[in-house]
C-alpha cells in the first residue's frame, strides 16, 4: 500500500479514524487558613499647652487745640500714635479752619504666657489572630503600638 493510499477493507467504504482531545478544567476554591480581628481603642492624654499670646490696648486721650489752619489737617502716624484732627468752621468776618482739638490714639502692646489643659486622642490597633474555623481568638491578642 502506497503512503497516499486510505486504508479501505477490501469490499468497504473508507475507514474513519476518531480523533481523541484531552481537555484541561481548572477549578478553584476558597481554604480558610486563618482569620485577623483588627480593631482601635482611643486612648486620652492631658497635656498642658503653652502658647504666647498678643494683647493690643487702645488708649484715647483728647488734646484741645484751637488754632486757626489753612486747610484740614490730615490723620497720621507718629511711631505708635495715631493722630486724628477733628476741624470745626467758625464764624468770622470770614471762614476760617480752626483746629479744634486732636485725638490721640496710643496703640501699646503686651505679651502674656498661658496655659492651657487640653485632651489629645490617639488610637492603637489591636490585633488578633484567630483560627481559620474559630469563631472567637486562637492566640493571646497581638499588640502593636505605632510611633
Amino acid at each position: 500500500m502506497a503512503a497516499t493510499d486510505s486504508p479501505e477493507k477490501p469490499g468497504a467504504g473508507p475507514v474513519t479514524l476518531p480523533l481523541v482531545e484531552e481537555q484541561v478544567v481548572i477549578s478553584k476554591r476558597e481554604v480558610v487558613t486563618g482569620r485577623v480581628r483588627v480593631r482601635t481603642v482611643a486612648e486620652t492624654e492631658q497635656r498642658l499647652v503653652k502658647e504666647e499670646l498678643d494683647t493690643a490696648q487702645v488708649s484715647i486721650t483728647r488734646h484741645p487745640v484751637n488754632q486757626i489752619v489753612d486747610r484740614a489737617p490730615v490723620p497720621h502716624t507718629e511711631g505708635d500714635l495715631t493722630i486724628v484732627p477733628v476741624i470745626e468752621e467758625v464764624l468770622v468776618v470770614e471762614k476760617r479752619l480752626l483746629l479744634k482739638e486732636e485725638i490721640h490714639i496710643r496703640h501699646t502692646h503686651r505679651q502674656e504666657l498661658v496655659e492651657q489643659p487640653v485632651t489629645l486622642r490617639k488610637q492603637k490597633p489591636l490585633i488578633e489572630s484567630l483560627g481559620p474555623d474559630a469563631d472567637g481568638p486562637s492566640s493571646v491578642p497581638h499588640n502593636t503600638p505605632r510611633s
